[in-house]
C-alpha cells in the first residue's frame, strides 16, 4: 500500500513533462530525448523494486515442481518483455532467480523455502488487494464498456493515466512487438485481451473481462433496452 501514492506521483510526473517539455524547448526532439530519458528512468527504478518487492514477498513453500512453475509464471505475468530464468537449489533450499530485460536490465535475486509462507502473508495481501470498480469505454463507442477494477487509492484520472501508458508500454514489449509482426492491430480492445495481469497490477489496476460489454440503460418502469 506505501508504493501507491510515489507510483501516482511518477504518473503525474511524466504527465506533467509531456505538457510543459514541448512549451520550455522549440526542439521535438530534444523534448522527445528529455522524456524518454525520464521515463526509462523511472521504469527502471519501478521494475528493480517490483522485482526486489515480488522476492521479498513470494511464498516459496517448497521446490516442487508446481511451486517452482508458479513462481516462473508470476515474474512472467509481471516481467512479460523479459527472459525468466530460475534454479532450486535443493540443499540450500533456496530458489535462485534472474530476469533478463531487452534494454539490458538484469535483476537478480534469491528467495528461501519458507514451508508456513501462505500463513502468514495471507492477511496481508488481503489487505494489497483492495480494487475498486473502474468501467472504461473508448471515445467512439460509449456504450461498449470494459469492466475493470483500480485500486481504491488511485483518483480515475491516475487510473486513466496509468492504463493509457501502460497501453504504449505493452506495444514497446517483446511480446507487443511479435504480436505486430503478427498482423495483430494495434488497438485498444488487443491490449486489453492481451496485456498481462501482472503489468495490469503493477500499476494498481485489474482486468475482469477481455472483452467489452454492451452498456445497459434502464428505463423508467425498471425495464432495459
Amino acid at each position: 500500500m506505501k508504493k501507491e501514492p510515489k507510483k501516482n506521483t511518477e504518473l503525474q510526473l511524466l504527465n506533467l513533462l509531456k505538457q510543459i517539455l514541448p512549451k520550455a524547448t522549440d526542439d521535438a526532439k530534444l523534448a522527445s530525448k528529455i522524456y524518454s530519458a525520464i521515463e526509462s528512468e523511472l521504469k527502471a527504478k519501478s521494475r528493480a523494486k517490483a522485482f526486489d518487492t515480488f522476492c521479498t514477498q513470494v511464498a516459496l513453500t517448497d521446490l516442487d515442481a508446481a511451486s517452482l512453475a508458479e513462481v516462473k509464471e508470476q515474474l512472467a505475468a509481471t516481467f512479460g518483455d523479459g527472459d525468466v530464468t530460475i534454479k532450486p537449489n535443493k540443499a540450500e533450499q533456496t530458489l535462485s532467480v534472474e530476469v533478463a530485460l531487452p534494454d539490458g536490465s538484469q535483476f537478480t535475486s534469491e528467495i528461501k523455502v519458507n514451508p508456513d509462507a501462505k500463513k502468514e502473508g495471507s492477511d496481508e495481501q488481503e489487505v494489497k488487494l483492495k480494487f475498486i470498480p473502474f468501467p472504461v469505454s473508448l471515445p467512439g463507442d460509449k456504450e461498449l464498456v470494459w469492466m475493470m477494477a483500480k485500486r481504491e487509492s488511485m483518483s480515475p484520472d491516475e487510473a486513466a493515466i496509468a492504463l493509457t501508458k501502460l497501453e504504449e508500454d505493452f506495444w514497446a514489449t517483446k511480446a507487443g512487438q511479435k504480436l505486430q509482426k503478427d498482423r495483430v492491430e494495434k488497438c485498444f480492445p488487443e491490449f486489453i485481451a492481451r496485456v498481462p495481469g501482472g503489468m495490469l497490477t503493477e500499476v494498481g489496476l485489474k482486468r475482469h473481462y477481455k472483452t467489452p460489454e454492451v452498456l445497459k440503460v434502464l428505463r423508467s418502469n425498471g425495464q432495459t433496452k
